[in-house]
């Protein structure tokens, strides 16, 4: 296997037309492969409105299966481009039972595997509680033609717990697609929020040893109704190396096609330098099973 490889994400705006928005992501994916890529992010539902802002019934009629459309679109792709792709979609499992589901999509256009999301929100403007059913698959790695791929979705992000299980289970890379911004009312909070949300993952970069992807939505999603108030997706997608360092950051509000190389060697040397899974008091973390000690 290639000691380095590239990859890439496609940071974008989306609107309720979930034909433009597959578009949208189709052309980020072939702009990445035409710089040598190998393996694709996409962020979090990318193929519509993030409609968690209300709770609506109707909303659930956006959902498909898992395979199904986007996953046979997207896996065509793949095939033609001889990439791998990771797409985030809105799963229908059965009547009445629906995910937050990341699929990872093979060179040969095969599904390889999926993650159902573990963390649900349930906050003003993200009722993910609402739409969603919390993940059952675990924090399995997926085997991948580039490697083992730790794939965990938005709101997993903020937990050590999910990234070090992937860690341990043998993940290579880890991947985040994710749907997050500033509502209104959190104007004095928004440096501190976005600087938060990206050092939370580049300390499961070094924490882990691991490279870390992450894609982020971009653009104002207003409120169902014609209203002014709704969520400014932060952007600000980037791709960190295993002691944390940025090797490629995006902005806050443009839609980009980012890519940048990782050598899957440098987990190896980080780990003999610093190495926190040797010294793991792994006969001491009893208390990690508990909700709270009082």
């Amino acid at each position: 296997m290639e000691s380095t490889l590239k990859v890439g994400l496609v940071q974008q705006s989306c609107s309720d037309d979930r034909e433009a928005n597959i578009k949208k992501s189709m052309a980020g994916i072939r702009e990445a492969a035409e710089k040598g890529v190998k393996l694709v992010l996409l962020q979090e539902l990318h193929t519509g409105l993030y409609f968690c802002q209300t709770e609506n019934h109707d909303m659930f009629d956006l959902a498909e299966s898992i395979p199904g459309p986007s996953t046979q679109t997207l896996g065509q792709l793949a095939k033609e481009l001889n990439i791998v792709i990771v797409s985030s979609l809105f799963e229908r499992r059965a009547p009445g039972l629906y995910h937050n589901t990341a699929v990872v999509l093979e060179t040969d256009g095969s599904i390889a595997g999926k993650y159902r999301k573990m963390h649900i929100p349930d906050d003003p403007g993200f009722y993910e509680k609402f739409y969603f059913t919390p993940g059952d698959l675990g924090f399995t790695p997926i085997e991948t033609s580039v490697g083992k791929l730790g794939v965990l979705v938005c709101w997993d992000q903020w937990y050590p717990e999910a990234a070090r299980l992937m860690a341990l289970a043998g993940a290579e890379i880890l991947l985040y697609p994710t749907a997050i911004g500033w509502v209104p009312d959190e104007q004095d909070e928004q440096t501190r929020q976005r600087d938060a949300w990206i050092t939370i993952q580049r300390a499961h970069a070094i924490a882990n040893g691991l490279p870390v992807v992450v894609a982020n939505r971009v653009g104002l999603e207003v409120l169902p109704g014609g209203s002014a108030e709704g969520i400014q997706f932060w952007g600000s997608s980037f791709i960190a190396g295993p002691q944390g360092e940025i090797l490629a950051q995006a902005s806050v509000q443009a839609e980009e096609v980012l890519v940048a190389e990782i050598d899957k060697t440098r987990t190896e040397s980080v780990r003999r330098y610093w190495p926190y899974f040797r010294d793991r008091r792994i006969d001491a973390y009893e208390g990690l099973l508990k909700r709270y000690w009082l």
